[in-house]
């Protein structure tokens, strides 16, 4: 995403001292929701120094790509921007997860005029001051408490860590982002404070694993007003939960202590939705993938949560043809998923990554138009399950947070459905709706992904 989608962000409206010539940089952002909080990072900084920020590449100063490296069909659309960034303006600052690739880069964009790494603010920053040198001006106040944000202004990211301890044979993202690096639970707490104070209505709890927060802080406590607060799971969970406002949990990985945080989703605090990523089913693909394998007792855990709290929406993403993927695989692929009833699936088909493990695991390839006859039996087969489950929602009266209105109609999501990635409700109503109100809506009809209904 670039800053040319229309983000209902504060760099429209933040002060600015328009007497003051300030240089203006051109911003691309790519990849995951963690690397949106890494380019909001940035974009505050930016502010803060005093740049401005255009929409265009033509007329700015310079301009900041920040990349995503994770997938070939990822690399080729970073160096794409690069390479649209370079013939617009030609003064390039290149950041996010390629830029740990430093040489791919080079090869094709010599000309670029720094590199960094993901999560490297003080370089991206570094490098632009020796390219466009910042306007100084004490009197300008130009950022937002709770910085400069590219979602709306009724929802935002919270990335509690950084990095990753697992080594999935298919994924770079620690070769890129490192091993597990845990923010103490008191900057997340009062980051969320903040966003809550600026009037965010839904914080998304974000990382790439989530439930192994605090396990490289050993779950130190840090002091979080008149308490301290340990950075562990639960414990920050359960205070973001205090908040007033609706919490979604994503990459969570399925370990027993998630079971505790099942009976906070029971007792209102947070949101009954689990973003886990299983990626297969099949005992040996997980082997293969390094990943937790025990099928069996996975789906014992997930009738357990249901039976606990039978509002709870889980949400997954799975990878259709990982080498060495047989027909028997797939086939226990898809009775597994008719078995765990998951109410969002995703699917990608397997992409080959330069400096993956699997590379070098010596199975056979999936050849990839039987890649992509599976990945369009799974989606249906996710299709007809979501339909059952939405279906069983007419009727209901289900809470929704509006994205966007018009004078009659509008659109939302319930408490079930992540912005931008789960399904819709359209909401029919007698008055006006205001984006960011929760409302009450009558769900009238299903289809596969999204609802219809009328306010309350």
């Amino acid at each position: 995403m670039s800053l040319d989608h229309p983000f209902d962000v504060d760099i429209a409206t933040a002060p600015v001292a328009d007497d003051l010539p300030r240089p203006k940089i051109s911003f691309v952002s790519l990849g995951c929701p963690k690397a949106l909080v890494d380019s909001e990072q940035i974009l505050s900084r930016l502010r803060a120094e005093g740049y401005a920020l255009t929409r265009s590449h033509e007329g700015a100063d310079a301009v900041v790509v920040n990349t995503c490296g994770f997938l070939d069909s990822a690399k080729a659309e970073s160096l794409a921007a690069i390479g649209d960034a370079l013939a617009a303006n030609g003064k390039v600052v290149v950041t996010g997860c390629l830029g740990a690739e430093k040489a791919t880069i080079l090869a094709r964009f010599p000309n670029v005029v720094a590199i960094t790494g993901p999560q490297d603010a003080d370089s991206v920053m570094a490098a632009l001051r020796r390219a466009v040198p910042p306007p100084h001006d004490p009197r300008l106040d130009l950022v937002p408490a709770q910085g400069v944000k590219l979602t709306p202004r009724h929802y935002a990211y919270l990335k509690i860590s950084e990095g990753c301890n697992n080594r999935c044979t298919f994924c770079i993202i620690p070769r890129l982002r490192g091993d597990l690096v845990s923010r103490p639970a008191a900057d997340v707490l009062h980051e969320a404070e903040r966003l809550v104070a600026a009037g965010v209505k839904e914080i998304l709890v974000i990382s790439q694993d989530t439930s192994a927060y605090g396990l490289d802080l050993h779950y130190a406590e840090s002091r979080f007003h008149d308490r301290s607060v340990r950075a562990r799971f639960l414990d920050l969970v359960r205070e973001l939960g205090s908040l007033g406002v609706w919490v979604r949990l994503h990459y969570v990985y399925p370990y027993p202590h998630v079971d505790e945080v099942i009976e906070l989703m029971v007792e209102g605090k947070v949101l009954p939705y689990l973003d886990i990523p299983f990626q297969h089913a099949s005992p040996r693909i997980l082997r293969a993938m390094k990943r937790p394998g025990e099928v069996d007792k996975t789906l014992e855990r997930i009738r357990a949560w249901r039976a606990a709290c039978p509002d709870l929406t889980i949400r997954s993403t799975f990878i259709i043809g990982f080498p060495g993927e047989t027909e028997e695989d797939f086939r226990l692929l898809l009775d597994w998923l008719g078995e765990a009833r998951l109410d969002r699936v995703g699917a990608f088909e397997y992409e080959p990554v330069e400096g993956a493990q699997a590379n070098a695991l010596g199975l056979a390839p999936v050849p990839p138009e039987l890649q992509h006859i599976r990945y369009r039996r799974f989606m249906e087969a996710s299709r007809r399950i979501s339909a059952e489950r939405l279906g069983r929602k007419v009727g209901q009266r289900l809470a929704v947070i509006i994205d966007a209105a018009g004078p009659r109609t509008a659109t939302g999501r319930t408490k079930g459905d992540a912005p931008e990635i789960d399904g819709t409700v359209h909401v029919a109503s007698r008055r006006p709706l205001r984006v960011g109100e929760i409302v009450k809506v009558k769900i009238d009809r299903a289809e596969s992904y999204d609802l219809y209904g009328s306010a309350v």
